[in-house]
């Protein structure tokens, strides 16, 4: 049961099966102990700075312009409608330790790239594929299979004088989204999917990484 009453008979809430090892607030041993940690962890080079942190939004704001451009392209080239070919959406969302905010410094972004019914997976693979290889920021482009449904580029992108490795995995959402989508709103779309419809596909790791957020946001908020 998420809620079990306390001696003071204010609710408790938790999630899952067990209950929490301690609910107990931490006492300021607890709070000199972190902080040693964290000047160990920002001695090994743990930690990314503001530079860092900040160049990964601008290789993922590219990458995201490029996937709004090919599947505007792609519907043109399909003789889609103009109205439903400038109002489709499509876009790239992260999911991971990175999308978590627990990520190391260097450590790879993982990112879903999530596109509209008239999009085929063939299409992934095979235009979108051929558009990444002229960038010039992007070097070493190569397509891994290693799920039993999902392929996934393998990106590397030096941009800007650095080097971003992104693994990049493709889904189609069959529910209807455009461009004028807010990102909180297709997150919300994502949470929503069927989980048997993406069982056994990386849409899966997303909704679960998005619902850990939900989650949290209500639990801070509440």
């Amino acid at each position: 049961y998420p809620f079990k009453v306390s001696r003071n008979n204010q609710p408790h809430r938790h999630y899952g099966v067990t209950s929490p090892i301690s609910l107990a607030p931490p006492k300021d041993i607890d709070y000199i102990h972190t902080q040693k940690l964290v000047e160990v962890m920002e001695s090994f080079g743990v930690f990314e700075d503001e530079e860092e942190l900040n160049h990964r939004l601008v290789v993922l704001c590219k990458l995201n312009n490029l996937v709004k451009e090919w599947i505007f392209e792609l519907g043109e080239s399909k003789n889609l409608p103009p109205s439903v070919v400038e109002n489709v959406g499509g876009r790239i969302f992260t999911f991971g330790s990175y999308r978590l905010g627990v990520h190391t410094k260097g450590a790879d972004i993982d990112a879903l790239c999530v596109a509209p019914r008239h999009v085929e997976r063939s299409d992934f693979f095979q235009s979108f594929f051929e558009k990444l290889k002229h960038q010039e920021e992007i070097k070493n482009l190569r397509v891994s299979k290693l799920f039993l449904v999902d392929g996934y580029f393998f990106i590397e992108l030096d941009l800007l004088q650095y080097f971003q490795i992104i693994c990049l995995l493709f889904w189609v959402l069959s529910l209807r989204f455009s461009s004028s989508d807010a990102c909180g709103q297709l997150y919300i779309k994502l949470i929503g999917a069927d989980v048997s419809v993406c069982k056994y596909t990386t849409l899966l790791l997303c909704k679960i990484t998005s619902r850990m957020l939900h989650v949290l946001h209500i639990e801070l908020n509440s």
